[in-house]
Formats: structure tokens, C-alpha cells, sequence
């Protein structure tokens, strides 16, 4: 292996273009804001030259563009794990941590809208949310006091895991081989499969009404990825530049999240098992060796699995841009909702991950073979790691563009960014509780 090689894999197996990104963002936007600005928001060709009204600008391509592949990777994992063999199948030796994702879900958004009402209540000097407000450098209007639906909006931020982040804590505190990684796994490709419906579903543009009707262009994206497959097509990119673009013409349209356009079609992505419809293929067989054996040059790994093995390296490289692009928070704009957000994060996401696997072990549904309650203890505060998914919802649920809400969007990212706090906290957490690493696959 060279050093290039092994330089490279090091950079992806502990997401540092991510962790980069992030630090670039924050170091240059509280060095000069208004250079950083203009690096992620100035058009690149000039302000007259458009694509399909949208100005084209580093955020742009990034956010609605680059976004599109991370989600598609984020769907394959999705999409393998309820394939025959994947821990989504068959259901019933997943209903533990499904259970632990149903409560990471539901305990940050309690946790939010519980704290946020503290942080808006005014007139009790004794409480939190006073507390935060005179710690906060930035404040915000009074007005927002006024309308606390505005910061409400913010509920669905918390809700999904960084599964980058999250697998890599998990592999510092418990080890290559422990089964609380894969419990993590498995709770972080669900808690992102539902934070991908939130998305779609709840946060619409509201400077731009949903137009269904540009909805047919996502279905005629499928119909075309459907076709494509019962040709027996192998290759992922026809699905990809075809259905996709489709795809996503139809969604930046309709005026919601073109990022999410390879959300429909990476499931008709031929996969790896047999037997379930017109979702995968005949099965085949992977090369040990990983070698080169076969269509693609990738042995005999599906489509789907191809399609993973070549993008990813762009994905995870990307993620130094989407960090830049959207990290970037002015220390002055911290306020109580970025401690909201954190809290919600951090304490949420581990009160309700051990909060709904205790109640499932109670109803008679194991943990993971070789998984105890105090690394479930320490695997809810991993999966407090939002960042990624955090920071784009950040900016959908308080949109620059909207004179209130975008006061919430800076102080909203800083809560996604402290969330990192919790790989810390999981492995002072893992010291405490004498969790034993396992090193062996």
C-alpha cells in the first residue's frame, strides 16, 4: 500500500476533511466574516447567471447539490440493512436498538421544546433559561420572545446521529469488534432515515410554496431507475446521472430539498441478497480479498455496493466543503439556543436511547449478543454526535433569508458544532463504567 493510500484512509476512517472543515469554518469566520461570507455566498460566474432562478454560489452547489450524494450514500446503508443478512432483517432482532432510535428521536425533541420554553420564559429570574440568557454574548430580538413558534421550529435539529462521527467514536470507546458498534450503526442509519423524512416533510422553503405538480418528475425519476433495473443495467452511474438528475430537477422545483433526490432511487439500486421484489438482485458473493474479480473492477460487489465503494471517497473528502460552507458561526451569536440545542443533543439523544432500550429489554427484547447496560449507558451519549445532519437542518429550520428565524441560525449551528462534546464525554463515560475495548473484528 502506498503512503498516498494509506494517508488517504486515514483522513476517511477518522472523518478529519469533516473535523477540518469545521475548524476552517469557525477559525476564518471569527477571524473575518465578511471574506468568509463572500467565499460561500458570492456567485461564481456573476449575479445575473442562474440556474433555474437559483444563484449559483458555493452554498448552493454544496448544500443542494454535493448534499445529494451524502444522502444517497446515507440511503444505501438504509436500503442494505433491510436486504436479507442486514440488521434491519429480519425486524425482530433489531427491535432493541430500534427501540433505543425511537427514543433518540423522541427525547431530543422533548428535550428541545422543554428547554426552549424555559429559555423563552421570562419574568423567572431563577430559572435555566435566565441562567443561558445571561451567559450569551449575542442575544436575540425581543421579538422572538413574542413568537416562540419561531424557535420551536428548531424541534427537528437534534433528531439524527453524524454516522460518521458516531462509528468512529464507537470504535474508540468500545472497539473494532464490540456490538454496541453495530448497535450504533443501526441506530444511526435509522434515527438519519427518519431525520430524512423530517426534512422533507417539515421543512419546506418558505420564501418558495411546494409545487407538487414538479413531484412527477420524482416519480418519473423512479419509473426510469425501475426501468433501468429490469434491463439488468450493472452500472450505478446510468441510475445516477438519469433518474437522479431527474430526480432532482423535480425537488429543487417543487421547492423543497433537492438534496434528498437520490433518496427514491438509490433502492433500485441492484443489491447484494435475493428476495425482496424488484429491490435487489440474485445474490451474489464477495471476493474476501475485496480484489479486482469482476464487472466494475470491484470483484463481484453489486451495483449498489459499487456505487458506494466509488463515491464515497468523494463524500467524505466533500464533507471538508460542507463543513466550511455551513459551520461557519461567529462566536458572538452563541445564545440559550445553542445550550438548547446541545442539551438536546447530548442529553436528549442519551436519555431517550436508554430510556426505550431498557423499556424494550423489559418487554423481552434483548440487547445486541455481548452488550450489557453500561454500554448502552455510554452508546446513548455517542449517538448525541449530530453534526452533519444537525448543521443542515440548522439551516433549514431558521432560513438566513427570514428576518427572525435567521438570528437562531448561527447560535443553532454552534449547538450542532458543541455537540462533538459528546464522543468526550462517551469516552470519559466508557473510563468510568470499565468498558472493555474489543479490538477484533
Amino acid at each position: 500500500m502506498s503512503q498516498v493510500t494509506k494517508i488517504k484512509n486515514l483522513l476517511q476512517e477518522f472523518s478529519l476533511p469533516l473535523i477540518f472543515g469545521v475548524v476552517a469554518g469557525l477559525v476564518l469566520a471569527n477571524i473575518d466574516y465578511p471574506l468568509y461570507d463572500r467565499l460561500i455566498n458570492a456567485p461564481l460566474i456573476n449575479e445575473n447567471v442562474k440556474f433555474l432562478g437559483h444563484l449559483i454560489n458555493l452554498k448552493f452547489l454544496i448544500n443542494e447539490f454535493f448534499m445529494m450524494f451524502f444522502f444517497g450514500i446515507a440511503t444505501k446503508e438504509i436500503t442494505e440493512s433491510v436486504l436479507p443478512g442486514g440488521a434491519l432483517n429480519p425486524p425482530s432482532k433489531a427491535i432493541n436498538p430500534l427501540l433505543g432510535t425511537l427514543g433518540g428521536v423522541l427525547g431530543p425533541i422533548v428535550f428541545f421544546l422543554l428547554f426552549a420554553a424555559i429559555f423563552l420564559s421570562e419574568g423567572i429570574p431563577d430559572v435555566p433559561g435566565a441562567i443561558m440568557r445571561s451567559l450569551t454574548p449575542g442575544g436575540i430580538s425581543k421579538d422572538l420572545f413574542n413568537q416562540p413558534e419561531i424557535v420551536f421550529r428548531g424541534w427537528g435539529i437534534p433528531t439524527a446521529t453524524d454516522i460518521a462521527l458516531a462509528w468512529l467514536a464507537a470504535r474508540v470507546v468500545f472497539g473494532k469488534g464490540h456490538p454496541a458498534v453495530n448497535f450504533l450503526l443501526l441506530l444511526a442509519v435509522a434515527d438519519d432515515a427518519i431525520g430524512l423524512g423530517i426534512i422533507a416533510v417539515f421543512y419546506p422553503n418558505p420564501d418558495h410554496p411546494v409545487a407538487p405538480i414538479w413531484l412527477l418528475l420524482v416519480a418519473l425519476g423512479m419509473i426510469v431507475a425501475y426501468g433501468l433495473r429490469k434491463m439488468n443495467v450493472k452500472s450505478w452511474v446510468p441510475y445516477i446521472v438519469l433518474a437522479g438528475f431527474t430526480s432532482w430537477i423535480g425537488l429543487l422545483e417543487a421547492h423543497l430539498h433537492p438534496a434528498l433526490a437520490l433518496v427514491p432511487i438509490v433502492p433500485f439500486l441492484p443489491g447484494p441478497k435475493q428476495d425482496l421484489g424488484f429491490f435487489v438482485e440474485p445474490e451474489t458473493h464477495d471476493h474476501a480479498d475485496g480484489g479486482d474479480h469482476g464487472d466494475h473492477g470491484h470483484g463481484d460487489l453489486s451495483t449498489l455496493q459499487v456505487f458506494e465503494h466509488q463515491l464515497k471517497p468523494f463524500v467524505d473528502f466533500g464533507l471538508f466543503f460542507f463543513a466550511f460552507a455551513n459551520a461557519g458561526v461567529q462566536f458572538s451569536s452563541i445564545n440559550g439556543v445553542t445550550w438548547v440545542l446541545t442539551v438536546a443533543l447530548i442529553g436528549g439523544k442519551a436519555f431517550g436511547v436508554i430510556g426505550f432500550s431498557l423499556l424494550g429489554l423489559k418487554l423481552g427484547f434483548p440487547f445486541p449478543t455481548g452488550m450489557t447496560k453500561r454500554h448502552l449507558f455510554t452508546a446513548g451519549i455517542v449517538a448525541g454526535l449530530g453534526l452533519t445532519v444537525a448543521l443542515f437542518v440548522a439551516g433549514e429550520a431558521y432560513p438566513a433569508g427570514d428576518h427572525l428565524a435567521g438570528q437562531l441560525q448561527g447560535p443553532a449551528k454552534m449547538g450542532a458544532v458543541f455537540s462533538v462534546f459528546a464522543g468526550l464525554i462517551a469516552v470519559v463515560a466508557g473510563r468510568l463504567l470499565d468498558v472493555k475495548k474489543i479490538d477484533e473484528e
